[in-house]
């Protein structure tokens, strides 16, 4: 574990910002959060998401963007989703998408 390579984002890194908005609207759902929300570039927690499906597919695609950004390729993603038997076959098929996505340019 300690020997890992561990990315270090900064707001310079092209995928800082694509991350950090969908991570933000993941979490900052409701008033409590709204001072983070803020911070990382929303307007208050109603810019969270809370509907599942939209949920869904934040996180598909943060997935997808955190693979590119270990470096992982496709055939290695894959493998690692086969590892999580806990994790429905809809779920490892939206990030799989979402990982192929990022490689279309469809998700910045």
């Amino acid at each position: 574990v300690y020997q890992l390579p561990i990315p270090r984002l900064t707001e310079k890194d092209q995928a800082f910002a694509p991350i950090v908005e969908r991570s933000a609207r993941l979490i900052c759902t409701t008033p409590e959060f709204d001072a983070l929300a803020k911070q990382v570039g929303l307007r208050s927690h109603k810019d969270g998401v809370t509907n599942p499906v939209q949920r869904a597919i934040l996180r598909a695609e943060l997935d997808g963007l955190i693979a590119h950004l270990y470096g992982l390729t496709e055939v290695e993603f894959a493998h690692i989703l086969k590892t999580f038997p806990l994790v429905s076959d809809p779920v490892r098929v939206a990030a799989h998408n979402g990982y192929r996505d990022v490689e279309r340019g469809l998700i910045r």
